[in-house]
């Protein structure tokens, strides 16, 4: 019962710091859970929060997000649940470019040095974080081995990862 009574506060919270914006991160991962062998816990926080979704009388703009909208029970799929569903796909090359000099200036490395347009390439289905992992490990390999980051180091840690998207589909 503390998970529901905890979850219940939580949201009777949002009502009375109306107006607010929830912000709900990787949905899946709160309300996917497992019916019978949580003791129905996430069915009984998913039904409280469906409720509350549709009766409350505050001001609470909800956000969420979902890495694998699959794993969402079908009430959160169902109509007019959400006022409106976004898909964000995988960054195109010019984004992957962008981030990728996001990241190099934010750990103060000038993107210019570097031969970003095999890295654009070779990184095809990365995700925005996992392009950030691949400096932040890059710089890793090199500060262990006492070598200045390159373009090569960089493409050694692309070649490395095992991005979500192939680790989930291998076959593509």
């Amino acid at each position: 019962g503390e998970t529901e009574k905890n979850f219940k506060r939580a949201m009777n919270t949002a009502d009375r710091i109306a107006p607010v914006v929830l912000w709900i991160d990787e949905l899946e991962k709160a309300f996917a859970g497992g019916g019978d062998e949580d003791g129905g816990v996430s069915q009984r926080v998913l039904g409280t929060f469906l409720s509350w979704m549709q009766e409350r009388t505050g001001d609470v703009f909800v956000v969420a997000t979902a890495n694998d909208v699959t794993r969402l029970p079908p009430e959160f799929l169902r109509k007019c649940r959400f006022d409106e569903v976004f898909f964000v796909d995988l960054p195109t090359p010019e984004s992957r470019r962008a981030i990728l000099e996001i990241h190099l200036r934010k750990r103060s490395k000038n993107p210019a040095d570097y031969d970003l347009a095999p890295i654009v390439e070779a990184t095809d289905q990365f995700s925005g974080a996992e392009l950030e992992q691949v400096v932040v490990a890059a710089l890793y390999t090199v500060f262990a081995a006492q070598r200045q980051l390159s373009t090569e180091a960089l493409l050694d840690e692309v070649r490395a990862t095992l991005n979500v998207l192939k680790r989930r589909f291998p076959h593509l």
